[in-house]
């Protein structure tokens, strides 16, 4: 190759091997980074690791806040009057007291 006074011609060769050699590294790369990401990723489960969750798993939202859909999430509260009687306006607190009625004998 002639390494004299650079022509256009010289230049615009130069630039067009340039460019296809950068193209070539940059797909190489990306194929390269998608291959170890793939990698990375690949998880193997084992009896072991699904056998460990108990029935009573708390499902969590993306931020870590107990999902309140599943019913394990859910408190249950007693809404209480000011006395401190169970106010039976509410469902929770109807059943779980009971009346007991006499007969009349």
């Amino acid at each position: 190759m002639y390494f004299g006074i650079p022509t256009i011609r010289n230049i615009l060769v130069f630039i067009t091997i340039k460019s296809c050699i950068m193209k070539k590294l940059f797909t190489l790369a990306t194929m390269l980074f998608l291959s170890a990401a793939t990698l990375v990723n690949a998880q193997t489960t084992t009896k072991a690791a699904t056998s460990t969750k108990s029935a009573t798993t708390v499902h969590l939202k993306k931020n870590g806040t107990p999902d309140k859909r599943y019913k394990e999430n859910k408190t249950t509260t007693v809404h209480l009057k000011k006395d401190g009687t169970p106010d039976m306006r509410y469902k929770e607190n109807k059943k779980t007291t009971t009346t007991v009625t006499k007969k009349k004998s």
